[in-house]
């Protein structure tokens, strides 16, 4: 005889998954990305710390002290820039080196908007524009040294040709009257090619169907490149613009090459005057003092290019 027994398994309950809220991953994805971007930014912040904030701070406290290597800084307050507002030389360098911004800014941002557009509408290889960009390429000093011995007086190349075709010999470095310009034609050479291209990038984002309207509407090539280029380039320009400026403030190798400052000061830029009253006089609370207000002076000159060439704007959204 068998017994059945209708007894019932107990049944367990099975977990449910949880469902996790949207907020808490994307907190979670976010804290995440956060820890990521810090390990990143850890040794980009240490060498900003270490080669540019604490040697600018360092430099601005040294500019109201008297200071050089044989004794500890001396506060003095503002007597450092109380005697650059009177020095001749400090106001003679600022002038030279504005001398050298006009004409390398002007010639430079000309001719490499002429050789962007030439490239655009002629030759778009790779080959030319490793060409155009080898003299960037070399570095400053020895291009500098090139310059220097083409265009000597006595056994420079371009003399000898002037000569041939008895046209009179010219000191290009050593007369006072074109030290300056020469010394920023040269540079004009080396960075013509890296300016050219940025420009050209500028006009490879142009849409082509801008140009096509104003081709039906009858434009002439001028009033395209007028109404039309000039315009929608604005924003490369304006970066262009504000990093040849800043640039050309900085001049000092190519100085200190072929002139040294000379003749009679005719090169004697405000970096290299910086670079004598530090290491040749040894006046280092001085040349701070002339290092911060060539800070200000940047700042305020890429604050105001920015603002008058409307920089962060572009004809392309409007």
């Amino acid at each position: 005889m068998t017994i059945t027994a209708d007894k019932e398994a107990p049944q367990r309950d099975t977990p449910r998954k949880r469902s996790v809220p949207k907020k808490v991953k994307k907190k979670a994805n976010r804290d995440s990305q956060l820890k990521s971007a810090v390990l990143f930014l850890i040794p980009a912040s240490i060498g900003f710390i270490v080669f540019f904030a604490w040697p600018a701070l360092r430099g601005l406290y040294l500019s109201f002290t008297d200071y050089n290597l044989l004794r500890p800084p001396t506060f003095i307050g503002f007597d450092n820039y109380v005697a650059i507002s009177t020095d001749p030389v400090f106001w003679n360098s600022l002038k030279v080196t504005l001398q050298y911004v006009v004409i390398n800014v002007g010639v430079q941002t000309v001719a490499a908007l002429l050789l962007a557009v030439l490239m655009q509408r002629f030759t778009r290889s790779m080959v030319v524009r490793g060409v155009i960009m080898l003299p960037y390429l070399i570095a400053n000093v020895i291009v500098a040294l090139v310059w220097f011995w083409l265009c000597d007086y006595n056994l420079g190349i371009i003399n000898a040709g002037l000569d041939f075709f008895g046209i009179d010999k010219v000191g290009f470095f050593g007369n006072e009257n074109i030290a300056m310009g020469t010394i920023a034609m040269v540079n004009v050479w080396r960075h013509l090619g890296y300016t050219a291209l940025l420009l050209f990038a500028g006009l490879q984002a142009i849409p082509k169907d801008v140009y096509e309207a104003a081709e039906v509407d009858g434009a002439g090539e001028w009033r395209v490149f007028r109404s039309v280029t000039l315009p929608l380039l604005r924003p490369v320009l304006a970066f262009v613009l504000v990093v040849t400026v800043v640039g050309s403030f900085q001049i000092f190798d190519t100085i200190a090459v072929t002139t040294g400052g000379g003749p009679v000061d005719a090169t004697r830029a405000i970096n290299y005057y910086i670079y004598q009253r530090a290491f040749e006089r040894l006046d280092f609370g001085y040349a701070s003092a002339l290092a911060v207000i060539l800070m200000i002076i940047l700042a305020a000159i890429a604050l105001l290019q920015n603002k008058l060439l409307r920089a962060n704007e572009s004809d392309l959204e409007r």
